[in-house]
């Protein structure tokens, strides 16, 4: 276990406790896809569904004294392929959490969903479950991209996936990727239009990137060249504010009022107690800010938690990093932050990143006045640029 010391305790002052997620690793999926790099691993035969849940509720447990009594507005399953497991298992988590801390009586509870035909059987007692919200990875209406890019599914399933997602849930999320190998622009324009014809209340829309220590970064594809791909970012903007989505996050768009709510707290630098392996927490406490991260290999984060040994490894995060961290995060949204945000749950005064925001507005990244800080649409086309200025600890 890995403890540094925060310095400075007497500089962050919150004036109160930010609100509170959970976020339920599930590390399995049907089939590792070249592109991914998170902690997810490929279900040889069936995952081990009751030892994984019990080990989570032991994780819960472990974690209570940290949020004991904070109440929870929202529950993400992210993974891996969550709807792997039965619904039998979501509900057994979500019981285990009701009846240790408080869950908000509309709390958005979101689960992510392969298209396949298997899960999306399932779907009907997920949400009698109390899943209320479905994000489904569709990637593309394309089989040919489907292929490339790893998926199960094809564009048949896809359909009938979304098809069951509507008749059980309000609230769906269908996940589409741009910028994939071979794809032309008018694949990319049409992939979206498919999209719209379902008026889901939120797309998300992510340019395919290569990430280290994944089989497309061994061995890379042919991608659309940059050029190519910035038309069709515009062209899916483009498509999406016409149909009246408001983009409110780098590669989030949605309905009005159907924002993720879940990642809007993840945004805004509010807290969340990540338990499964290799999930991350964070959490603010007086006069300091914790992270937490879990075991992540599935097979020793289970058998720590039969052990009762601890899950997690932990470190404090310095006085000096928390405005920088909220400012990555905070300006991914379209609309920024406001200044009395940052002090809320920063717990810093604003003057202690303005060498910062001085210099990315120098170069039009941002605009700002006395109560808002928000990027430019050139700071939101280069948010890597914006970001390393706020990262850059030189300032």
């Amino acid at each position: 276990m890995h403890s540094s010391p925060l310095t400075h305790h007497s500089s962050l002052h919150f004036r109160a406790l930010p609100p509170l997620s959970v976020y339920v690793h599930i590390p399995w999926c049907a089939r590792k896809c070249p592109y991914c790099d998170f902690n997810s691993h490929e279900a040889r035969g069936a995952a081990p569904e009751e030892r994984y849940v019990s080990a989570l509720i032991a994780d819960l447990e472990q974690a209570l004294p940290e949020v004991w009594g904070r109440r929870i507005y929202t529950v993400f399953f992210g993974g891996g392929t969550p709807s792997l497991l039965s619904a039998q298992a979501i509900d057994s988590i979500l019981a285990a959490l009701r009846a240790r801390l408080p869950l908000a009586g509309d709390a958005e509870i979101t689960l992510e969903a392969n298209p396949g035909t298997a899960e999306a059987e399932k779907f009907r007692d997920f949400r009698a479950a109390g899943v209320n919200r479905l994000s489904l990875g569709v990637q593309s209406f394309d089989s040919r991209h489907l292929k490339a890019l790893g998926r199960i599914h094809d564009d048949e399933e896809a359909r009938r996936a979304i098809e069951l997602a509507r008749a059980h849930f309000d609230n769906i999320n269908l996940d589409l990727m741009y910028g994939l190998p071979g794809q032309s622009m008018e694949e990319a324009r049409a992939d979206i239009e498919r999209a719209l014809a379902w008026q889901p209340p939120h797309l998300s829309a992510y340019h395919l990137t290569i990430e280290p220590n994944t089989y497309f970064h061994r061995f890379p594809p042919s991608l659309p060249d940059d050029d190519t791909a910035a038309q069709m970012q515009d062209a899916a903007e483009d498509a999406l504010r016409g149909a009246g989505y408001r983009h409110y996050e780098t590669s989030a768009f949605a309905q009005p009022g159907k924002q993720s709510r879940h990642n809007l707290n993840y945004w805004t630098f509010g807290d969340y107690l990540g338990i499964g392996a290799g999930a991350h927490s964070k959490l603010s406490f007086p006069g300091r800010v914790e992270r937490v991260m879990r075991i992540k290999h599935p097979e020793r984060y289970m058998e720590a938690a039969e052990r009762g040994a601890p899950v997690q490894e932990r470190h404090d995060v310095v006085a000096g990093e928390i405005g920088f961290e909220f400012m990555m995060n905070a300006l991914r949204l379209t609309q920024g932050f406001a200044t009395r945000l940052f002090e809320e749950r920063a717990g810093v005064p604003l003057t202690a990143v303005l060498e910062r925001l001085d210099a990315a507005e120098r170069r039009g990244l941002i605009e700002r006045d006395h109560a808002r800080v928000r990027p430019t649409p050139l700071g939101r086309r280069f948010l890597n640029d914006l970001l390393q200025i706020a990262a850059d600890k030189r300032r």
